[in-house]
Formats: structure tokens, sequence, C-alpha cells
């Protein structure tokens, strides 16, 4: 066990609700993400010891900063914690260089400065270390925080919505820096989000949020390919998310056959949901294929005929929805480049023949959160629908 590692298990009741058991490793970055209101933010607080103390207990650069049964709460400055917030948060009368050197008030001042030096350096802003924060963009702002942050060799890094108060060209570009500068730290780092794709890119796991408990903690692929629940699989972005019933397991083929609509699919074996039984699935928007019915051609598995409902440019893509039977049900969603769109001259009204990739199909418990009664539209809370 790497005792640079962040590791907790923490609870409390009031003022906000909190159940969190987890990890991050030296040199991992953990994305906290959910909805606004759902805790994130209240965790890094008790974290670092901000706020009144939790019960349980935190351990993180081989210290114990908190243990509620032996009375040990170490104090936020023993702790070597470096912050970045969403509004900065510098000193207005100081120079970038003066907001940096306040990390590393233990060194003498021409020391300071050096080690300001550099880590404004490292993060693009030489040059403009005697400007005040006033006179700087909120990107160069955000470089200044982060290079403070980093500048007193914290024990654990973290960022709490650090990129929500610039422009999306600014944040772009520090997305960039981050992920550039990140392979470099050899701490645990802790990013709390609401945006999904902010998380994927540069996380190296996501750990999902809300009412103030874990949902479900894992890497980006896993949790887009296998979200534990309907709650999970709609805060990661799903909008593919239904109902069926369990046909049978085949274990000669390897799939599981379910009953959606009146329509029999097939997915990847998945033995732990009893014949018979409801559940929810879902197939994200990639593994939504569209095809062309030839006569004389073999049937190809999972294919549903839809028509289209709604085409939605968004830049060189085109988001599709198509109504699959009749009753106001839920639509199936894709997302097509234009050109496809185009080409095959899709349009609102007509037929879309479309086949769903059995592999993409996982299948999710059908009464631990309400997915959708085929009458209402399911929408995705957090981050951008897939």
């Amino acid at each position: 066990m790497d005792d640079r590692a962040l590791r907790l298990s923490i609870q409390q009741q009031r003022p906000v609700l909190l159940e969190a058991d987890l990890s991050c490793e030296a040199g991992e970055m953990l994305a906290i993400v959910g909805p606004s209101g759902s805790g994130k933010s209240t965790l890094l607080r008790a974290i670092a010891g901000l706020g009144a103390p939790v019960r349980g207990v935190i351990r993180c650069g081989g210290q114990l900063w908190r243990d509620s049964s032996a009375g040990v709460r170490l104090p936020t400055r023993e702790r070597g914690v470096g912050m970045v917030f969403q509004q900065y948060a510098l000193f207005p009368h100081l120079s970038a260089l003066e907001n940096v050197m306040e990390a590393v008030t233990s060194l003498p001042r021409a020391e300071r400065a050096e080690q300001a030096q550099r880590w404004l350096a490292r993060v693009n802003m030489s040059g403009l270390e005697q400007r005040r924060p006033e006179q700087l963009s909120g990107g160069q702002q955000q470089r200044v925080a982060l290079a403070r942050a980093l500048a007193g060799n914290p024990r654990l890094l973290l960022l709490d919505e650090p990129f929500a108060a610039v422009d999306r060209v600014t944040r772009e570009k520090l997305y960039r820096e981050l992920a550039t500068l990140r392979r470099s730290l050899s701490v645990p780092a802790l990013l709390v989000t609401h945006d999904v794709e902010e998380a994927l890119m540069l996380a190296d796991r996501l750990c999902i949020f809300a009412q103030g408990r874990v949902l479900q903690s894992a890497s980006a692929a896993e949790l887009i390919a296998r979200p534990a629940d309907g709650q999970v699989a709609r805060l990661v972005g799903h909008r593919n998310i239904f109902r069926a019933d369990v046909i049978r397991h085949d274990h000669s083929s390897q799939q599981t056959v379910i009953e959606w609509r009146g329509i029999r699919l097939v997915a990847g074996l998945q033995e732990r949901f009893p014949v018979g039984s409801r559940v929810s699935w879902v197939i994200p928007r990639s593994r939504v294929l569209l095809y062309t019915p030839r006569d004389g051609l073999e049937q190809r598995e999972n294919t549903v005929v839809g028509q289209v409902h709604e085409l939605v440019p968004l830049g060189d893509m085109v988001a599709v929805t198509a109504a699959v039977a009749e009753g106001g049900r839920p639509p199936i969603h894709l997302m097509l480049p234009a050109h496809v769109v185009s080409r095959r001259r899709i349009e609102v009204g007509k037929a879309l023949h479309m086949t769903l990739e059995a592999e993409g199909i996982w299948l999710m418990p059908g009464d631990r959160y309400h997915i959708e009664d085929d009458a209402q539209p399911v929408t995705s809370q957090v981050g951008a629908p897939r």
C-alpha cells in the first residue's frame, strides 16, 4: 500500500448528509462528479479539515488526518493540502509572484521567490509575475492559483470546479495544461466537477456522487459501459435507458435474451438477473448503428425500425431521436455525422433502420431507480448526453 495515497471512510448527518468511502493513489486524479447540491464541495472541505469535524477516518501522505474514534483531528494547516477554487481566491493586493510565495512562507524570502518563479513558469505565466489579479485574465488567474496550490509541495491537491468561471476556449487550454502538468505530480488529486465530459478528459477514475453518497467509483470506460444502475447511467449522460424482461440465458452463444416493447434483443451473457425478472438496460448512442435493409441478406442482430422524431444539428454532428412503438414512449437517441444524415436523406417522419450492438447493451437492476414507465422521455441530469 502506497502511504502517499488518500484513503477515507467518513460520515456526517448535518448540516449536509455525507457518506463516503474512497481512495486516490499517488499520481492519480479522481474526479468527484455529481449535480449541484450533491455534497461534492462538502466532501472536499471535510477532507481539508474545514468546517465541522466529520466522523470516520482520513489518511493521506503517511499521516492520520482524522480518526473520530481516537479523537484525532489534524489542523488544516498541518495537512499539506493544495486547493484550487472556482473563483481563484487570490490576494488582490499582491502580485502573481507574491500570491504564489504565500504558499511557501516557511522558506527564506529569496528561496520563496525562486520556488514561486519555477511554478509560475510551469503553468506558463513567465513574464507576468509582477501583475496583480485585476491585471490578469480569468485563465491567467487560475494558473496562478494552481501554481500557488502546488508550490508548497502538498500531500494532496484538491480542485473545486476550477474551470467553471472561465470561457470555453480558455477552459480547453487549461485542460491541456493540467493534463500535461499532472504527469509529473506524485500526489493524489481530487477534481470536483458537475461536467462529465471534463471528468472523462482529465481523470483516471470517476466517483459518481449524489445526495452525499458515492454511487459508483470506476474508470471512465467502466462507468460508461457498465453503470451500476439507472441513476448512475443518467448522471454520466446516457439517454438510451429503458426497461425490459429477461427471457433466457444462452450459454452456448454467451448471450442473454431480453424482450423490449415486444422486440427480442440479445446482449452479452449477464446471468446475475434471473429469467423473468424486470430489468433496466442502457446502450450508448455510439452503439446504435444504421443499416440499409436488402433482400437476401442474413438477418442482423437486434434490428429495430423507428420513425425519425427530431433532428438537432450540433456543429458537424446531428442528434437524432427515433420513436420505436407507439404511445409516446421514450425514443432511441443517436448521434450521427451531418454528412451521413445528408447522404442517407434522413428526415423527420421517415423510417430509420437501426441495429443495437449486443455487446453495447448493459442490464441494470429494475427496482433501484425509476427509469421509464414507457410514457415519459428520459433526460440527462449531468454532462453531455451519450
